[in-house]
C-alpha cells in the first residue's frame, strides 16, 4: 500500500464531511489534502482512543518528532511519507502541523474552558490551523484569504462543539465557557443528564448566533479573486452550516443523539457549491 493509498483509506473509513470537499479536486490537491486530513485522524486519535495520558502524551510527542523528520525528508510514518512529498509543492508551514499537535495536547490538560478568548484558542489550534494549510493546498492569490480560512476554521469547530455537547459531556469534556453556562445557569450535571432546560436552550440558541457569526465573517473575508480556487472549502462551510441550521430547526436536541446529514444530501450541497463557483 503506498502512502497515499493509506491516507486515502484513513479518510474514506472516517465518514467525515471533509470527504466530500475533497471529490472535484485535481489529483495533486486531493492527494495533499488527503494526507492533511490523514495527519489530523492520527493524532486525533492518539488521544481519543487512549485512555492512559501518559501515554497519549508519548503518542503526541512522536507525532511532533514525525513532523519534524517530515521537513527533513527522513518521514517514516505512511502519512509523514505522504505530506513529504507534497508538502514543498503547496508551501506547508511546518508551523501549523506543530499547532495542530498542541491542540489535541489541549484534550490531554484542559475538560473545560474558562471563557470564550480561551475556547477561540483552542478552536485556533484544532481548525483554523488546518483551514490555513487547506488553503495553501486550494491555492490563494490574495493573502486576506488566509483571513477567511482563519475564520471558517472557527465556525466549523463552534458547529462541532454544539453538535457534540452531549457525548463530549459524557467523556467528562465541556466546550463551552465556563462563565456563559453560569449566566445562563447551565451546570455540567445538566448537559450529562440531557436536561433540556429553558436556560439551556437559551444558551444554545447564542452558541449558534455566534457561530453563524463567524461564517458570515469568514465569507465577507474571502476575495472574489479566489473564490473557486476555494470552493472545497466552501463545500465544508455549506455542508457544516446545513447542519447547523438543521440542530436550530430541531430545538438543539444534542444532548441525547446526534443531528447528521445524510451522504446524499452531502453529496448535492458539495455538487451545487463547487457549479456555482
Amino acid at each position: 500500500m503506498t502512502p497515499h493509498q493509506y491516507c486515502q483509506d484513513k479518510a474514506a473509513a472516517s465518514g467525515s464531511s471533509f470527504y466530500y470537499s475533497f471529490l472535484f479536486l485535481d489529483q495533486a490537491r486531493r492527494q495533499a489534502i488527503t494526507a492533511l486530513y490523514a495527519f489530523c485522524r492520527e493524532v486525533d486519535d492518539a488521544v481519543d482512543e487512549c485512555n492512559d495520558p501518559a501515554l497519549a502524551h508519548a503518542k503526541l510527542d512522536w507525532w511532533r518528532q514525525e513532523v519534524d523528520r517530515i521537513f527533513e525528508n527522513a518521514a517514516s510514518h505512511p502519512v509523514g511519507l505522504a505530506l513529504q512529498e507534497v508538502r514543498g509543492r503547496f508551501g506547508l508551514a511546518r508551523e501549523r502541523f506543530v499547532e495542530i499537535i498542541d491542540g489535541m495536547a489541549m484534550d490531554l490538560q484542559n475538560s473545560s474552558y474558562p471563557d470564550f478568548p480561551a475556547l477561540q484558542n483552542y478552536c485556533y489550534h484544532v481548525a483554523s490551523t488546518v483551514g490555513l494549510l487547506a488553503a495553501s493546498i486550494f491555492g490563494h492569490d490574495d493573502p486576506r484569504t488566509l483571513d477567511y480560512a482563519h475564520d471558517l476554521g472557527i465556525a466549523l469547530q463552534l458547529t462541532n462543539i454544539i453538535r457534540d455537547i452531549g457525548e463530549d459531556a459524557r467523556r467528562s469534556r465541556i466546550y463551552l465557557p465556563a462563565d456563559e453556562l453560569q449566566s445562563f445557569g447551565v451546570s455540567a450535571a445538566d448537559l450529562r443528564a440531557a436536561n433540556y432546560s429553558s436556560g439551556f436552550l437559551a444558551l444554545m440558541d447564542f452558541q449558534a448566533r455566534r457561530a453563524e457569526s463567524f461564517y458570515e465573517q469568514a465569507l465577507a473575508k474571502l476575495p472574489a479573486v479566489d473564490r473557486r480556487k476555494q470552493r472545497p472549502g466552501l463545500i465544508m462551510a455549506v455542508i457544516y452550516r446545513t447542519l447547523l441550521r438543521e440542530i436550530v430547526r430541531d430545538g438543539f436536541l444534542v444532548l441525547d443523539r446526534r443531528t447528521s446529514l445524510t451522504p446524499l444530501r452531502k453529496i448535492w450541497l458539495a455538487g451545487l457549491t463547487w457549479l456555482k463557483g
